[in-house]
């Protein structure tokens, strides 16, 4: 014998159409897994590469302070062949050397740990050396307002992206859910075809072949009972999805402005580093001058170098601070 069957449905109460656009939100659902997951690969590596950056700033100043501290150090030698200068005031600017020496060398450390992790992070062949450049950032960029910054992350925040796509599938839950409540209707096709029947001592030729086009029901009786609990089910998936959307927006918007104030904070906080920078120099050149002339002394012109030395440092923090609030400003609206 032989069976064919052959149907199609052609009704089945919105399951087949709602099956196949929860699959396509499924799968948009994992491209915005994709990009999500490289956003946050991006402002990792952002954070990284600022730090490299201000490690790598901090080392210039340092140098910048060890090659003016040993110019120093020269012209006390000279005064000292003269009779002006006690070799106690040589000694204690040589200790200030060697602490400059000491933390360019834990700077040179850190740099080297930051650029291993950069490396192991873009998976960059072991011992290969890459360049370094200082992150720049849009001027006009830091000028808009927060309003821009709130209107850009709610049209291209990911979370708020993710949780508006999981509503619309907690949607199709639903109604693909009270679709199992509907019967389904297909059109059915069969062929039987039957051979001689041998198995008795003498065959019967009995060759017959049957077949049927027509239209199938089929119903589950059970659906009327079980199946209003699923659809209540679906029901507050639905609910608690539209909350997360809301509650994803109240987040995104929060840190937005959190981010953007910080990002005023840390222009102001630049600002004021590059007048300190300029006073600090102003009163190095002074007071250097002054103890040059005898008019100082040599605990003011240590005073004077070391608040250059910490007006520089403080001035490369803000700077780096200033741009680590702008990108993360851009991870936040998700357009790094």
């Amino acid at each position: 014998s032989f069976t064919a069957q052959a149907s199609q449905v052609i009704y089945a109460g919105g399951a087949i159409r709602s099956g196949i656009e929860m699959a396509r939100l499924g799968r948009q659902l994992a491209e915005l897994d994709v990009e999500k997951n490289r956003q946050e690969v991006r402002f990792l590596l952002a954070g990284y590469y600022l730090d490299l950056c201000k490690l790598q700033n901090q080392s210039q100043v340092i140098d910048r302070n060890i090659e003016l501290t040993e110019k120093v150090i020269g012209q006390m030698k000279a005064r000292r062949e003269q009779g002006t200068v006690l070799k106690n005031d040589i000694t204690r600017y040589e200790l200030q050397r060697q602490s400059l020496v000491l933390a360019k060398t834990q700077v040179d450390d850190a740099r080297k740990i930051i650029r291993h992790q950069i490396a192991t992070t873009i998976h960059l062949p072991e011992g290969e050396e890459f360049e370094v450049e200082e992150l720049s950032y849009d001027d006009a960029a830091l000028r808009h307002d927060e309003t821009l910054w709130q209107e850009t992350a709610s049209g291209n925040n990911i979370d708020i992206r993710q949780a508006s796509v999981a509503t619309e599938l907690a949607g199709q839950k639903v109604r693909n859910t009270r679709a199992a409540s509907l019967p389904s209707v297909a059109v059915v096709a069969e062929n039987n075809l039957f051979g001689p029947y041998t198995a008795d001592l003498i065959p019967k030729n009995s060759n017959v072949n049957v077949w049927f086009i027509g239209i199938g029901v089929r119903y589950n009786l059970s659906s009327i009972w079980k199946n209003k609990h699923d659809i209540r089910k679906a029901k507050h998936e639905q609910t608690q999805a539209r909350e997360s959307v809301r509650l994803a927006r109240e987040g995104v918007e929060n840190g937005v402005q959190a981010c953007y104030t910080n990002l005023l904070t840390s222009t102001v906080e630049v600002q004021t580093q590059e007048k300190q920078v300029e006073l600090a120099d102003q009163n190095y050149a002074v007071v250097r001058n002054r103890y040059d002339n005898d008019l100082a002394l040599l605990t003011d012109m240590l005073d004077a170098s070391n608040m250059k030395l910490s007006a520089d440092i403080a001035l490369v923090n803000a700077r780096i601070n200033m741009l680590y609030n702008y990108y993360k400003l851009k991870y936040l609206t998700h357009t790094l």
